[in-house]
């Protein structure tokens, strides 16, 4: 276009100074108009550097519904050819290759969940609206570092370079252990946890302590002991504990306070003497969503959150406690929960007991239950169909899930394995 003008012009011969003027004026015009196309993306060179790609959950969205992207772990399309270019923070225009997958829907003002493969232990991270992060426990220690560079690379696909909080439900190796190789990888601003470790006699658990404080006693981090009824500092969606080192609320939140009717058959647990009953555990709002994540939380505590009085209300999303092992799970909790969504974080060979997939697939209002892995002690008759499960062919291919939640209570889970996403609409 701005070739054309030029040549119209040097055509008209420089007839006359009113000319010329009007023809510089037109081209200065022109230049102004390229800049801007070039500052947009449009008309790039080849070669050239352009602003920021579309971010990564909308990548994760055309590769649920592009033809010829490659599915698993890597969620990035093979190739940004033909993709637009938008300025970070600048929402996508709808197009038929993102409209499909509510992944691709994710903006500035939705709260995105990883679920991260740790093969059987835990590691979540909340990505708030507000920018700040969340990750709840670590996975394991060793394995070359494989959770810790699971979890960066969540991070990386939530374009998070610094997580803000890490939060430590209890001191067993499946959640504390990779802290150390985690904060080597990526910086961390604060860790949070329940206070001491209580399981003085287990070897193995003293040590997973012992890595963390001298992690910790370094100076590069700040640490928060939280307390039932604490209100986490992080920005963008409200995190409340309701458990820590054996204690639990005594007040019901709001949307709590029903009598339970699943405590009439509850038997009276005795107490667990490890690191689990001393869960760190919250229940997150975000606008009209609400999540629970209890950790290893024991039968025993659990009752005392659930009996008489449901002291947490309904929750949308429930994070089953305890990877699914028996310990944990009861029908008071799940059952008074009555969540529309449970994710189970299980690995192949840990976790997903067939009785608590039981109560978890009996529990009123289920929509559906997601889980990490193919449980092999479950056999098919106690696991989901192979469309909600992330890793149905055993460990280390590190697949994840991903919610992508709105303040309206609407939410989406993205299976990574799959590419594909179900949403879930607002009550």
């Amino acid at each position: 276009m701005a070739q054309e003008a030029r040549f119209r012009f040097q055509g008209a011969g420089f007839r006359s100074r009113a000319l010329l003027a009007a023809g510089f004026a037109a081209l200065f015009a022109l230049s102004l108009i390229m800049a801007a196309q070039f500052a947009s993306g449009e008309g790039t060179p080849a070669g050239a550097k352009a602003p920021d790609l579309i971010g990564a959950s909308v990548s994760r969205g055309l590769k649920a519904t592009l033809p010829g992207v490659n599915s698993g772990a890597d969620t990035k399309p093979s190739s940004t050819a033909g993709l637009p270019f938008l300025r970070q923070g600048e929402k996508p225009r709808p197009s038929c290759a993102d409209t499909t997958s509510a992944a691709a829907a994710a903006t500035s003002k939705d709260l995105q969940i990883y679920f991260v493969d740790v093969e059987g232990g835990q590691a979540t991270l909340f990505v708030t609206p507000a920018g700040q992060s969340l990750l709840i426990d670590t996975g394991w220690p060793d394995f070359n570092g494989r959770d810790a560079d699971r979890i960066v690379a969540a991070a990386k696909k939530a374009s998070v370079s610094k997580i803000d909080y890490v939060l430590i439900t209890h001191f067993h190796a499946d959640h504390v252990g990779g802290a150390p190789q985690l904060a080597d990888r990526i910086p961390i601003g604060t860790f949070i946890d329940h206070g001491e470790n209580r399981e003085t006699t287990d070897a193995a658990t003293v040590m997973m302590e012992a890595a963390y404080r001298k992690m910790l006693a370094t100076g590069k981090y700040q640490h928060l002991v939280a307390k039932p009824g604490d209100t986490l500092p992080i920005q963008g969606m409200q995190a409340t504990v309701v458990s820590a080192d054996a204690a639990t609320i005594v007040s019901s939140l709001p949307g709590g306070g029903q009598e339970n009717p699943a405590c009439k058959e509850a038997p009276k647990y005795p107490q667990d003497k490890t690191e689990n009953r001393r869960s760190l555990g919250t229940v997150i709002n975000f606008g009209k969503l609400r999540i629970v994540d209890l950790g290893d939380l024991t039968h025993d505590e659990e009752v005392e959150l659930m009996c008489p009085v449901n002291k947490l209300g309904h929750a949308d999303i429930f994070i089953v406690s305890h990877h699914g092992s028996d310990a944990s799970d009861g029908p008071a909790l799940v059952w008074g929960l009555a969540p529309r969504v449970a994710i189970m974080d299980n690995g192949a060979t840990k976790g997903g007991a067939p009785s608590v997939w039981d109560v978890i697939e009996k529990s009123p209002g289920l929509e559906n239950l997601w889980q990490l892995h193919f449980a092999d002690a479950g056999g098919a008759a106690h696991n989901v169909a192979e469309e909600f499960i992330a890793n149905p062919d055993g460990p280390d291919a590190g697949n994840y899930l991903e919610v992508i939640a709105h303040t309206d209570g609407s939410f989406a889970v993205f299976n990574s394995r799959t590419g594909k996403t179900k949403e879930y609409a607002a009550r």
